[in-house]
């Protein structure tokens, strides 16, 4: 008798489940297909409108996230795209004297009388900072490279006036770069503080250019000879104007 009522208790209870889930069940159908009908109309009209269709979750991550800017190269600004423009010294005007050497040097040694501007103003603006001859410096760039600013010796000197590197870092610059003494207006600003380091060491200019051409235990001083007479030809020529 107690089992059967335990059993009837259990039916009761599992017909009222079945009840309230079918019941559930009935509403939840209803409510898909109202949403169904509700998308029917909307999607139509979204699409008529070319309005794009976002669902609930593409919405509230774009709510949450926003989305990034592209980034275009067009945004970026002029100066990050375009390096500016270095001025070159050969903006400068040589002296009457310097030009009258330019044409000479051009014809002598077979060179470009634009090649040879920018490393003759260099010229004449370190000789003016240092207290130098210009015909000097432009003589050691004669007598070194034959005005081959690419020249470069076995024991690697470089450039117009064939300067060591690694012998004069610290006059290059804190930017120098392998490349940096084959540029005629660098070469030759450190060419001519060379010769000036020269001078100031062993104060007469015979010594700086033996100092210069690595040639001090040279007694009969040949480097600073031909340097010294290469020089004064240049001097001829700067004086006459039909040079």
């Amino acid at each position: 008798m107690k089992n059967a009522t335990v059993m009837k208790r259990a039916i009761f209870h599992s017909g009222a489940f079945l009840k309230h889930f079918a019941h559930g069940s009935l509403i939840a159908l209803g409510l898909l297909s109202a949403a169904a009908l509700v998308a029917s109309v909307i999607e139509p009209q979204s699409a008529a409108r070319g309005l794009p269709i976002v669902s609930l979750a593409q919405a509230h991550a774009e709510a949450v996230m926003p989305p990034r800017p592209m980034v275009e190269l067009a945004d970026e600004p002029e100066a990050l795209l375009q390096a500016p423009p270095v001025v070159a010294t050969a903006d400068a005007e040589l002296s009457p004297e310097l030009e009258r050497v330019r044409s000479y040097v051009a014809r002598r040694y077979r060179v470009s009388q634009t090649a040879l501007l920018r490393p003759l103003v260099r010229a004449e603006q370190s000789a003016e900072e240092l207290g130098l001859d210009p015909l000097l410096i432009v003589a050691v760039m004669a007598i070194e490279s034959s005005f081959n600013p690419m020249a470069e010796s076995t024991v690697g000197a470089q450039g117009l006036m064939q300067v060591i590197p690694r012998f004069h870092q610290d006059k290059i610059g804190p930017d120098a770069t392998p490349e940096s003494l084959f540029d005629p207006v660098t070469n030759v600003r450190v060419g001519a503080l060379v010769i000036q380091e020269g001078l100031r060491r062993y104060g007469s200019l015979q010594s700086a250019l033996q100092y210069y051409g690595g040639a001090l235990r040279d007694e009969n001083a040949r480097y600073a000879k031909k340097v010294l007479s290469m020089q004064a030809r240049l001097a001829e020529v700067a004086a006459k104007s039909d040079a």
